[in-house]
């Protein structure tokens, strides 16, 4: 018990140099910037995305660090996680990490990595050359010939997302979460930093149904820019519902998902009341003998989803695929991750 409160209070300790690391003290002249942690939303694991996100009362394994911080309470063994996603033709590139330890018996810790990077990309501001190759100006584009390629520099665009959960199973059917995120994003020499929270809970409201809720950045997230430029991500709301129901020798599971934000998005969004956006996310798993699993998914972008799984004693491998386009140049996009379960300490859960 010394030794738990030890590391609660090394965590408030941390989680305060945090604030007043990140915070910058012109967080008033901050604006609301509508899209300006999408790339946190775009989703991790293939089990997850095969089902089209649709994960916030289903989430239960090392990934609820991303989905619902809550679901990490259902962990008995410790995990990792690793995922990487290529889009649009290998331009982008999606990259995920993360790892949970259940600390005791109901208290679950938690860290996720996730980076969305564009990388080397062509800087042709000063290459321009005009026809007689001479070096133009940027004042005169009118004229440009072609480019030289020893004065055509690179640079990263790159997004990373740090995120330490917290869970605890409060009882036999209610769980709750916390994450903090740090945000670090960059473009060429312009970089950006932000910090983070939100708060999650699980239920179990009959045999085999639970809903889910988590508020994300619940208490705004200030994104600060290194050239002055300020961002602000409001509040958003998801819900979920998950339904188990057994046959074939298996189980069936249905999910359904529904994203409330608050920034005015109006046609971007699947439905909008004024100001507030709804979207919708739904999917069907069937796992056979908890050994393997087929998945069919419906997101909020409107891409329908599918997915496998196979589940090993201490290895899950999980896949999904989903075409986002109907312009074959935009290539479609497959999406693997792996799970790892250390099955060396086990706690038994307030529900076993």
């Amino acid at each position: 018990m010394k030794t738990f409160r030890n590391i609660q209070s090394l965590a408030c300790i941390l989680l305060a140099s945090a604030i007043i690391f990140f915070y910058p003290k012109n967080a008033i002249a901050a604006s609301k910037g509508k899209y300006a942690g999408e790339f946190l939303s775009i989703g991790i694991g293939g089990r997850a995305l095969g089902l089209g996100g649709a994960y916030t009362a289903l989430a239960g394994d090392v990934t609820a660090g991303y989905w619902n911080p809550a679901g990490l309470s259902s962990l008995v063994y410790p995990q990792i996680s690793l995922m990487h996603d290529e889009r649009f033709a290998g331009i982008v590139n999606y990259d995920y990490a993360a790892a949970a330890y259940p600390f005791d018996a109901v208290t679950t810790f938690a860290i996720s990595v996730i980076r969305l990077g564009v990388d080397n990309i062509p800087n042709t501001q000063n290459a321009g050359i005009d026809a007689n190759g001479n070096p133009l100006p940027l004042d005169q584009w009118q004229n440009l010939a072609g480019f030289d390629p020893n004065k055509i520099t690179y640079f990263n665009a790159a997004d990373w997302g740090f995120i330490f959960s917290y869970a605890n199973q409060y009882s036999k059917r209610f769980s709750y979460g916390a994450n903090l995120k740090l945000i670090y994003r960059s473009l060429d020499k312009v970089s950006a930093t932000g910090v983070g929270f939100d708060v999650g809970g699980r239920y179990e409201a009959a045999d085999n149904f639970y809903l889910g809720a988590v508020l994300q950045d619940a208490t705004t997230t200030l994104v600060a820019w290194s050239n002055g430029t300020n961002e602000l991500i409001i509040p958003a709301l998801k819900l979920g519902a998950v339904y188990f129901i057994d046959a074939f020798d298996g189980k069936f599971a249905p999910v359904f998902d529904v994203d409330m934000r608050f920034e005015n998005r109006r046609s971007a969004s699947m439905l909008h009341l004024g100001g507030m956006s709804f979207d919708f996310r739904e999917g069907l798993e069937f796992e056979y003998k908890k050994l393997a699993s087929l998945r069919l998914g419906y997101s909020d972008i409107g891409t329908f989803n599918v997915g496998a799984g196979v589940r090993l004693p201490k290895l899950a491998l999980d896949y999904s695929f989903a075409r986002f386009s109907s312009d074959e140049q935009l290539g479609d996009t497959h999406r693997i991750s792996l799970t790892f379960t250390f099955e060396a300490d086990r706690y038994k859960r307030v529900s076993e």
